[in-house]
C-alpha cells in the first residue's frame, strides 16, 4: 500500500504527474505566502524574485536592471584582488591601482600629493652640491685640509714660517734695545739713541705685518684651487696646486699691492686725524678720538667682509684685480652678516686653540730660570729667553699653519656657497661630475670649452650633444 505524498494537499487540486515537479529547492508556483502567514491570492512574483521598487532586505537578491555579473569588477576606480595597499596608505590623486611604484618613494607607494620624493643632492666630495649650511662649511673645510693636507698644511707652512722668521728677528732687536733712563734723557743725543731703534723696531713690525697680509692673500687664492677640486673629490698635489696657479700670481700680486697701499693710506688717514686732534683739543681730545677709531675700525671690517672672496674669484673664475673686487662685492650683497659671523666664530675658535698650545710655553719661560739657573748671570737669562723664543715661534708657525690652511678653506667654500645661490655653480658641478670633463683643471672656471664641444645645457633645438 502507498503512502500519500506529504507535500500533497487535496485542495490544490489534482496532483501533476511525477515529471512535471519542480526541482527540490525550487519556488513552487502560485502565490507564496510570507513567513507564517497565509498566501494571498493574486498574481506574486516567484519564490526568491526581488521585489520591485524597493530595495531588498539584507540577504536579498540585488534588483533587477544592470547588474555586471557574478565575480564581474564594480565600477570604478576599485583595486584587483591582491593589489588592495595596506590600511591607511596614501593614495595618489589620479593614480590608478595597481600602476607601478614610484621607486624612490620607500613606503611601497606613490609620492603623496603627486609631488615627487625628496632625493638628497650628491655628495661626491667634501660638501654636497647644493647651498651650504654652516655646519657643512666646518665640516668640509676640514675634510679638504685633511685629504690634501701636503698641499694645503706645506704652503701655509711656507709663508707662515717666512713671516714668523722675520717677526722673530724684530722681537730678538727689541731685546737688545737699552732700557730708557729712570730721570729721562738729559741730551738730544741720548734721546735719538733710544728712540731710534725703537722706531725701527716699530717700522719692522709694521712691515712684517704688511708683508704677512699681502702673502696671505695671495696665499688665500692659490689654496682656493684645491678646495674646489675637493668638491668633485679629486686631489690637488703640491706641484698642481701651484701649477693652476701660474696664471694668476700676477694679479693675485696686484691685489695685494692694493691691500697694502689701502692699509697705508688708512694708517696715515688715522694717524694725521688723531695728531689734529690732539693738538686742538689736548687730553680732551682723547674723548672724541675713541668713537671716531671704532667708527674707523667698524668701516674696515665691512670692506674687508665685502672683499673677503676677491682672491678665490681672481683665481678660480680668471679674473682681473678690479673685476675680481666687483665679483666679490656682488657676490657678498645681502650675505654680509653671515660671512662675517662664520669668519668671526671661526677666528676666534682658531686664535683659542692657539693661545691654549701657547700657554705651556708662556708658564715655562717664567720657570725655567727660577727652578734650573736661580743664580744665573744676566747673559745666561738673555740666552735662555732667546732660545724659549725660538722653540715659542716655531710652535706658533706651525700652529698659525694650520690655522690659516682652515681659515682659507673656510673662506673658499663661503666663496663656492655664494656662487652656488646666485650663479647655479651646483649645476656646473653636476654636469662635471656626470662628464668626467677637464679631470685636471679648477671647477668652476669660466673658460671656453675645447672647439666642436657641446654646450651645456643643450639647446633643445640642436638636440643632445654628442659624445
Amino acid at each position: 500500500m502507498s503512502h500519500p505524498d506529504p507535500g500533497y494537499r487535496p485542495e490544490q487540486g489534482p496532483r501533476p504527474p511525477w515529471g512535471a515537479q519542480p526541482p527540490w529547492g525550487a519556488p513552487q508556483p502560485g502565490n507564496q505566502p510570507q513567513w507564517g502567514a497565509q498566501p494571498q491570492p493574486g498574481n506574486q512574483p516567484p519564490w526568491g524574485a526581488p521585489q520591485p521598487g524597493t530595495q531588498p532586505q539584507w540577504g536579498a537578491q540585488p534588483q533587477p536592471g544592470n547588474q555586471p555579473p557574478w565575480g564581474a569588477p564594480q565600477p570604478g576606480p576599485q583595486p584587483q584582488w591582491g593589489a588592495q595597499p595596506q590600511w591607511g596608505a596614501p593614495q595618489h590623486p589620479g593614480q590608478p591601482w595597481g600602476t607601478q611604484i614610484d621607486p624612490r618613494w620607500p613606503a611601497g607607494g606613490p609620492p603623496p600629493y603627486g609631488q615627487p620624493r625628496y632625493v638628497a643632492p650628491p655628495k661626491p666630495g667634501i660638501v654636497p652640491l647644493r647651498p651650504l649650511f654652516f655646519g657643512e662649511i666646518m665640516d668640509g673645510a676640514f675634510q679638504t685640509v685633511r685629504r690634501n693636507a701636503k698641499t694645503m698644511f706645506g704652503s701655509a707652512l711656507i709663508v707662515q714660517a717666512i713671516t714668523g722668521a722675520l717677526s722673530g728677528v724684530a722681537a730678538l732687536g727689541m731685546l737688545g734695545m737699552a732700557q730708557p733712563p729712570v730721570g729721562g734723557f738729559t741730551s738730544q743725543a741720548q734721546a735719538n739713541s733710544y728712540l731710534g731703534p725703537l722706531f725701527s723696531t716699530v717700522a719692522a713690525f709694521m712691515g712684517v705685518s704688511l708683508l704677512a697680509m699681502a702673502l696671505a692673500s695671495i696665499l688665500q687664492g692659490i689654496m682656493a684651487i684645491p678646495v674646489a677640486r675637493s668638491a668633485l673629490n679629486r686631489p690637488t698635489g703640491f706641484k698642481q696646486m701651484w701649477s693652476l696657479a701660474r696664471s694668476r700670481l700676477w694679479p693675485l700680486a696686484g691685489f695685494a699691492f692694493l691691500l697694502i697701499a689701502g692699509s697705508l693710506l688708512l694708517f696715515g688717514v688715522v694717524f694725521l686725524l688723531a695728531a689734529m686732534i690732539l693738538a686742538g683739543l689736548g687730553p680732551a681730545g682723547v674723548l672724541l678720538l675713541f668713537p671716531l677709531v671704532l667708527g674707523i675700525a667698524a668701516v674696515v671690517v665691512w670692506i674687508y667682509t665685502k672683499l673677503l672672496v676677491a682672491p678665490a674669484a681672481i683665481t678660480v673664475e680668471e679674473l682681473g684685480v678690479f673685476a675680481g673686487l666687483r665679483r666679490s662685492w656682488t657676490l657678498t650683497h645681502r650675505n654680509w652678516w653671515r660671512i662675517f659671523g662664520i669668519m668671526l666664530l671661526v677666528s676666534v675658535m682658531v686664535s683659542f686653540i692657539g693661545q691654549i698650545i701657547q700657554i705651556p710655553l708662556g708658564l715655562a719661560s717664567g720657570g725655567i730660570n727660577s727652578v734650573f739657573a736661580p743664580h744665573a748671570g744676566a747673559s745666561q737669562v738673555t740666552t735662555t729667553e732667546i732660545v724659549l723664543a725660538v722653540v715659542s715661534m716655531v710652535v706658533g708657525v706651525l700652529v698659525s699653519a694650520v690655522g690659516f690652511a682652515f681659515q682659507t678653506s673656510v673662506a673658499a667654500l663661503l666663496y663656492m656657497d655664494l656662487r652656488m645661490r646666485r650663479d647655479g655653480l651646483d649645476l656646473e658641478l653636476l654636469r662635471l661630475l656626470e662628464t668626467g670633463e677637464d679631470p685636471d683643471g679648477v671647477p668652476g672656471r669660466r673658460r671656453m670649452r675645447q672647439a666642436g664641444a657641446q654646450p651645456w645645457p643643450p639647446n633643445t633645438a640642436q638636440g643632445s650633444p654628442q659624445g
